[in-house]
């Protein structure tokens, strides 16, 4: 298969892609890997089937592809094909959830010597180290990345960047419980899908109403949350988007879990966590089991609870995800204070108290945690984060945070 004909061919797998017909193009883009000897058509099919296979939710078949085109941009000896391959490599280990591989390979995208494709894919190279960051509870970093991806977007008028960098930070606000900008900020990208959306993939406009939803049932509003959430599932269902499936089954049972309608959210959960499991989102899985955890603790059946949270901190260990293991500590440590066992209770105690510190998450001015409770938070130019009301009651102008951590000890 020569030139003209690989560009035919990957023209007409995009065509039955975009119109819904996924298999047929994975067909088309298939035989023109096994017969095409054009290095650049092979290039390019095989990020057509890293994005096509990471949309699916086969995770482990995207990252599979994304190994294949780094060796063919070695062939190719083109550092922008390199850059835009490790990018891909870097995606295919955060949707496995393999965060420090995602950073490593992200650090080695922003490491290549000046490439064409920088300025284009430095935005999205920064969106996912700072969804890996955010994987691995790391705050302040995860911040730092988002808002060096906003930049990117602002300068290169990338709205469709902007649209995914926003649905992240709403993502970031929900976890540090600032539920005004969990809402914020999706609603931005809602209003980007509104305003330049018209040739994008309906994607784009589910993930903002996904975020949407998580950000109304935190605040309480449970009507929009649902309305949200259907809206987003009905699309999810239309392109075969299995991860935003699992994700918007998870959000309609949280919604039931708070109405406290648990018959109904049983098994939006069960259905979560058997896609989660089939393609592999481990930190989907432990927010299900955590979610199941409240469930019987709410039915009084605190040993049933204390089940799901045992699988819960075993996959959140694996993962790195302090933030889960903070909130299963708390979990348990209300579990063993209504059962009286003050053994259990004081280690959990203890492990909470240490996954606050590992994650940073107290404000540096008032030393209250950050994240117990809805609170206002303001992030300063370094991304420290702090109480909107400490910032505003002590007036500094520069970060606590660095100015103590600038501070050398001194020898008498």
């Amino acid at each position: 298969m020569g030139q003209d004909q690989t560009k035919q061919q990957i023209e007409k797998g995009l065509q039955l892609y975009q119109s819904n017909q996924t298999e047929k193009a994975l067909q088309v883009w298939m035989r023109v890997l096994e017969k095409s000897a054009d290095l650049v058509g092979r290039f390019r099919v095989l990020g057509c089937l890293v994005t096509a296979h990471s949309e699916m939710g086969r995770y482990k078949e995207m990252l599979k592809f994304a190994v294949v085109q780094i060796d063919t941009a070695r062939e190719l000896e083109d550092a922008n094909f390199l850059l835009e391959s490790y990018l891909n490599l870097a995606r295919s280990n955060e949707k496995l959830c393999e965060f420090h591989k995602t950073i490593s390979y992200c650090k080695t995208c922003l490491g290549l010597p000046g490439t064409r494709a920088g300025a284009q894919l430095g935005g999205q190279v920064s969106l996912s180290m700072g969804n890996a960051f955010l994987g691995l509870s790391l705050f302040q970093k995860a911040l730092e990345s988002f808002e060096k991806a906003l930049r990117y977007a602002h300068n290169n008028d990338d709205a469709m960047l902007e649209c995914r960098v926003c649905c992240s930070l709403g993502s970031f606000y929900a976890q540090v419980k600032d539920y005004e900008k969990a809402l914020f900020f999706p609603c931005k990208a809602a209003e980007l899908v509104n305003d330049y959306g018209k040739g994008w993939s309906l994607k784009y406009r589910a993930m903002s109403q996904y975020h949407m939803a998580v950000a109304y049932r935190l605040l309480g509003h449970l009507g929009s949350a649902m309305e949200c959430c259907e809206e987003s599932m009905k699309i999810a269902l239309q392109h075969g988007d299995r991860p935003l499936q699992a994700l918007c089954l998870l959000c309609f049972a949280d919604i039931h879990r708070s109405r406290g309608d648990l018959e109904t959210a049983f098994p939006r959960y069960d259905s979560a966590m058997s896609i989660m499991t089939e393609i592999g989102n481990r930190l989907g899985q432990v927010q299900v089991l955590l979610g199941v955890a409240k469930c019987w603790v709410a039915r009084k059946a605190p040993d049933t609870a204390l089940d799901a949270i045992e699988k819960a901190q075993d996959l959140a260990e694996e993962v790195g995800n302090k933030l889960s293991q903070l909130k299963l500590h708390c979990l348990s440590e209300s579990i063993y204070r209504s059962k009286g066992l003050q053994r259990e209770l004081r280690a959990h105690v203890v492990r909470f108290h240490e996954c606050v510190e590992e994650t940073e998450l107290y404000c540096g001015l008032c030393g209250e945690s950050i994240g117990e409770r809805n609170c206002r938070l303001q992030a300063l130019p370094c991304s420290h984060i702090f109480h909107l009301r400490c910032l505003q009651n002590n007036g500094t102008r520069s970060c606590p945070n660095c100015r103590r951590s600038s501070m050398k000890p001194g020898f008498v």
